[in-house]
């Protein structure tokens, strides 16, 4: 092997980037120039090489020397140091940079035997993550599905960097709403024990079949409840009565909510489950009442919350603001306190009495919340209720139909997220069965999708793919944006899908089967081909794409990065034979360039709470 050939070991946990970037300071350091210009970024043409500095060109007006003299003498520094197989300078002043084999291996080999595929560990933070927020009695539907499937691939982006997470659902499980279903109930069933004129000794074990209903039943009242209170303001007066009563504690309507906490609870971690969610804490409004009463007190003897035409608000404009700002309403005229103000006592709740105060807390929610959430958030630092701890509004567009309108089911109603999720299954198994029924013009993957499609786990996969397909629509698109919700397009083996990028995992799991059977393994990795070259170097970017996405709270940057990874290796496999490789060192090679593509298209697909199935 020649001198330039040598794999010696990455620079102590620096990425390939990260690499790059400090030869580029090294070179501008010794032409007497700024380090903060000396940054590499993806070449605009692949021809180019891999990646260009355009450090030069906003140097030149404050130094007063052409970009292209400046962007010269960093070429020759460049070239000095080694680590590139050719540095250019082109046009005004870009320095194109094509990375060496030998440097493209070594990172290579270095990730590929690194189980967290280099990604880079942060500084450890506390992170407090709310989302999917629910309401009891009341199924989860297509609205929650965007809080749940972002939020989560939130908190395994930010563990994945060696962050402590703590997930919250956050319920709606208190307030006005609760009231008006216990006053439809008592109408529906007015014999039960906790209407009893004793309710004490109502039994503290009160659960569906001590009720005789169950969440089907509640899905059912609720909408009689808001009707008959919206229609009727007897009816709305009978469930402030009781809503009063139960925040009183009365018990047996105590008895009774937590009946129906519990059943719905059971209901929704089905779906929690179906979409792999995870939440750390199942914590709900009810659990910061009580701080509630003490909190305004203090707020109006410290002068922060004011009376406003017999309301209690917090003014929160700043000099700064561009448009009106208006205060926030903690208490109604009558007293009876809002979402806001469960909002500020949730967080004065996870910072003074969670035990270790969070740094951040991130609120994966509605974008057209933005307003509620700037006062919330200005409140708690008047208040001083958060101090050093950022509080984070990562809003999210709506999930739209095929017409570009909010998703519907077909008469009109709001889409329950079971049958939202059903449907992509359905979709799923038939386009499997289809693919299983029609081998001819589908080549090896009608193949190994027809050979799933008959085994007996053929219902598993097409819950794998038809989850994979709804998450991965939902997550390729950035956040704030809106997106179309097309189960025929989201479950296609073709174009940006998640099923595309599962496939492209099987397709290398399989190759690297075959090869095992044959005895081969895979060894050293040398990068000759330039789609070896490409891929070794799109998987090296991995890390920079994870911790962008993390800093943007965007899952679609990874969500991007996955399927143009999945493309790579597909010109990678027709360019670069892997089995019948012309030596077997080569072979060797391209087996470990071909387990590092998958090694990193898994991780990413976990990221973003999709799961590989063994075959497809």
């Amino acid at each position: 092997m020649r001198e330039s050939e040598k794999q010696a070991a990455s620079p102590a946990g620096l990425t390939l980037a990260g690499e790059i970037n400090q030869l580029l300071e090294n070179a501008f350091r010794a032409c007497g120039l700024p380090v903060s210009f000396a940054r590499a970024a993806r070449a605009s043409r692949p021809e180019w090489g891999e990646l260009q500095c355009n450090g030069a060109l906003p140097l030149a007006k404050s130094l007063g020397r052409p970009p292209r003299e400046i962007a010269a003498a960093v070429a020759e520094q460049l070239r000095a140091g080694g680590g590139f197989d050719t540095v250019e300078v082109a046009g005004a002043g870009f320095i194109n940079l094509k990375l060496s084999a030998a440097l493209l291996a070594r990172h290579a080999q270095a990730q590929l035997a690194d189980p967290a595929c280099s990604i880079v560990q942060e500084p450890r933070q506390r992170i407090m993550l709310d989302y999917g927020g629910p309401n009891v009695a009341k199924p989860l539907h297509v609205g929650h599905l965007r809080s749940l499937v972002i939020g989560e691939s939130l908190r395994r982006i930010l563990r994945a960097q060696g962050h402590d997470t703590v997930s919250d659902v956050h319920l709606g499980d208190w307030g006005l709403q609760m009231g008006m279903l216990i006053a439809q109930i008592r109408h529906d069933f007015p014999s039960l024990s906790c209407f009893a004129p004793q309710p004490e000794l109502a039994a503290a074990s009160l659960d569906e079949a001590s009720l005789g209903f169950g969440m089907q039943d509640l899905q059912r009242l609720y909408p009689l409840a808001a009707a008959a209170c919206k229609d009727d303001p007897a009816r709305m007066a009978e469930a402030r009565e009781l809503t009063a009563a139960l925040q009183a504690g009365h018990p047996g309507y105590i008895a009774l909510w937590r009946a129906i906490r519990s059943i719905s609870l059971q209901v929704q971690q089905q779906d929690f489950a179906a979409l792999d969610v995870h939440f750390d804490l199942l914590l709900g409004e009810s659990d910061v009442q009580s701080l509630i009463p003490p909190m305004l007190s203090e707020l109006r003897e410290r002068g922060i919350g004011i009376e406003s035409e017999g309301a209690l608000v917090v003014e929160v404009a700043e000099d700064s603001d561009a448009h009106p700002m208006p205060p926030l309403l903690l208490a109604k005229s009558d007293g009876a306190a809002l979402y806001a103000t469960t909002d500020l006592a949730t967080i004065l709740h996870r910072v003074r009495d969670s035990g270790t105060a969070p740094a951040r807390i991130i609120y994966v929610v509605d974008q057209r919340q933005a307003l509620h959430f700037e006062q919330v958030f200005r409140s708690a630092r008047r208040a001083g209720y958060a101090p050093g701890v950022e509080l984070v509004h990562a809003g999210f567009g709506t999930v739209n139909g095929v017409d570009g309108k909010p998703y519907k089911t077909r008469q009109g109603g709001v889409a329950q997220l079971a049958d939202l999720l059903n449907g992509a299954i359905d979709k799923a198994r038939e386009r499997l069965g289809a693919l299983a029924a029609d081998g001819s013009g589908q080549g090896a993957a009608a193949d190994e999708f027809g050979q799933a499609a008959r085994a007996a786990q053929a219902e598993t996969l097409a819950r794998l793919v038809g989850i994979a397909a709804v998450k991965f629509a939902d997550l390729s698109s950035y956040r704030i944006s809106g997106y179309i919700f097309d189960p025929e397009r989201m479950v296609s083996f073709e174009g940006k899908t998640g099923p595309y990028v599962q496939y492209a995992c099987v397709r290398i799991g399989s190759i690297l089967a075959r090869a095992a059977a044959q005895q081969l393994q895979p060894g050293p990795i040398q990068v000759t081909a330039e789609a070896e070259r490409a891929l070794v170097f799109e998987c090296s970017r991995f890390p920079e794409v994870v911790a962008s996405a993390a800093a943007n709270l965007a899952p679609n940057e990874i969500a991007d990065y996955v399927f143009n990874l999945a493309q790579t290796f597909s010109r990678f496999y027709l360019d670069c034979p892997v089995l019948a490789a012309e030596s077997a060192e080569l072979c060797a090679s391209r087996l470990a360039i071909s387990a590092l593509a998958r090694r990193v298209l898994e991780r990413g697909l976990y990221l973003l709470g999709i799961a590989v199935p063994e075959k497809m």
